[in-house]
């Protein structure tokens, strides 16, 4: 896939882009999938798949189907009757930029005082991944106050596994005493391998912080498995001396079964109960998954066929000019998948995923700056919405397209998850939010997970897997270390060569 503005003389900058958005309208846009999410332990994949029960939202073989009825409906709808909408080149027209400033064109350069907000924030992000885990089991809590430590005894794998690779980040930078990042490294090792309870090396999704027994009949999980095992091989790569981790990890890969998760089709289940087995959803359609099929595909005693790279559904959204892959989810679909996984100046068959990435990031940009006709405190200078807490509890909410009962709430995730995308954009967001809402926002683990500035309501805790994709990423950002490390292990190499990934000639040519 090629990934494109539309219109090429679409040359509307970041700066023209607050006084532009009188010229866009929603209707113009593609479909909203609306839905209301109250529970708050439930996850957000979890919440996907429960707005598809009741009919809001399905992921399955047969496509996107949404309320009212409509399935696999076109990414440019039809509103007859109406007005024909402006051409987005037409509407740029009525205001002045400068030649040459793109709004396709990511701002590399991140200011000094934008770079120590983010040695500051992951050296807290560090205290949050020792200090919310497990001594004896090295669990990560799935949250914790922002202001300091929890009691709670929920732990969650996918957190576990942020939390092993921010123990990386930690050691590397001395954040954390080395010695003590490599020992409760082979710690949680340790434990997953030999005391932790699996069915066929899958792990519960929630479980016990000290025993690993599972919690709220949460479902054995493929992906949150699959973050998990992230971290642990980065860790096999990172502490390469100690031949115990090294052993361990290896170890608790190849028990990963995962043609069993397959069960008999051509994708991987979503998961799995004891009391009614395989879910019927499966991750067969573009999400967070990448990086599970690569490691399904590179396994070294159960692997998937590269087959299954292939029947996972990409279809295209169109919005404000720029096309790009993404299922209907929020944005961390773009993200999770270039935690550990280098995919810059390399493509497969179907599309180079870093700039596709980059391209979801633009769309939400400037859909988060449409939403500003609503919520005013949302502009250039603080955008971005994700899955996150809210006031009412845990959302499903973001864009393009709308999802969810957006009341104007922003995440910081949202911003720092994406750092690698958009650098320059994204970490003036974070310097922003910190500098306007200070200890208001930004605690003793870093930013509050969500927060909505007009109701002045301040999320209380920091989640787990929120800590962990800003962590990951910010790192990247500044040095490629997590990409670099990570990519050294050969099965995910191999893995990428069984789908077909090659070179990418125009990885730094494409228009966005």
């Amino acid at each position: 896939m090629g990934i494109s503005i539309r219109n090429p003389g679409f040359t509307l900058g970041i700066e023209t882009l607050c006084r532009g958005i009188d010229a866009f309208n929603d209707e113009q846009f593609d479909f909203e999938i609306k839905f209301a999410l109250t529970r708050t332990r439930l996850t957000r994949r979890q919440l996907l798949r429960q707005a598809g029960a009741t009919g809001a939202l399905a992921f399955g073989s047969s496509g996107l189907a949404v309320a009212d009825g409509l399935q696999d409906r076109p990414a440019q709808a039809s509103n007859a009757g109406a007005a024909t909408p402006k051409t987005e080149s037409q509407a740029a027209e009525k205001y002045a930029h400068p030649p040459g400033v793109f709004i396709n064109r990511p701002l590399t350069q991140v200011s000094k005082i934008a770079d120590a907000l983010l040695d500051d924030m992951l050296g807290r992000n560090s205290d949050f991944f020792f200090n919310e885990a497990s001594p004896r089991s090295g669990l990560v809590r799935d949250r914790a106050p922002v202001v300091g430590r929890s009691l709670s005894r929920v732990a969650s794998i996918a957190a576990t596994g942020f939390g092993l690779s921010a123990l990386c980040i930690a050691a590397k930078y001395n954040y954390l005493r080395p010695l003590d990042c490599e020992q409760r490294v082979e710690k949680t090792l340790a434990f997953l391998l030999e005391e932790c309870p699996h069915e066929h090396g899958f792990l519960y999704h929630f479980i016990d912080i000290d025993s690993g027994q599972r919690l709220f009949g949460s479902e054995l999980s493929s992906i949150d498995t699959a973050l998990l095992l992230c971290g642990v091989l980065h860790c096999r790569q990172f502490f390469n001396g100690n031949t115990r981790i090294e052993a361990l990890a290896t170890t608790f890969y190849r028990r990963i079964d995962w043609q069993w998760m397959m069960n008999g089709g051509d994708t991987l289940s979503m998961g799995w109960l004891p009391d009614q087995g395989f879910l019927k959803n499966r991750w067969d359609i573009y999400s967070e998954l990448t990086t599970m099929y690569l490691l399904a595909i590179g396994s070294p005693t159960h692997p998937v066929p590269p087959e299954a790279w292939d029947a996972v559904q990409r279809p295209v959204v169109s919005y404000g000019g720029i096309d790009y892959i993404s299922g209907a989810a929020p944005l961390f679909i773009h993200q999770y998948p270039q935690a550990w996984v280098d995919y810059r100046n390399q493509r497969d068959r179907h599309a180079n995923y870093f700039t596709n990435s980059i391209a979801a990031t633009r769309a939400h940009q400037l859909w988060c700056l449409v939403q500003g006709q609503k919520f005013p405190w949302i502009d250039q200078d603080m955008w971005g919405i994700s899955a996150s807490d809210s006031r009412q509890g845990y959302r499903v909410w973001g864009g393009p397209p709308s999802i969810g009962p957006l009341d104007g709430t922003l995440v910081p995730c949202a911003a720092a998850g994406s750092l690698a995308f958009l650098p320059a954009e994204c970490s003036h967001v974070l310097l922003t939010m910190r500098d306007r809402f200070g200890d208001k926002l930004y605690g003793r683990y870093g930013f509050a997970d969500a927060f909505q500035p007009k109701a002045g309501w301040y999320g209380e805790d920091v989640i787990g897997i929120d800590v962990g994709i800003g962590m990951l990423m910010a790192e990247n950002l500044r040095s490629g270390f997590v990409w670099e490390c990570f990519m050294k292990n050969r099965e995910i190499t191999h893995a990428m060569r069984e789908v077909a990934f090659h070179p990418d000639p125009d990885a730094n040519t494409q228009v966005l």
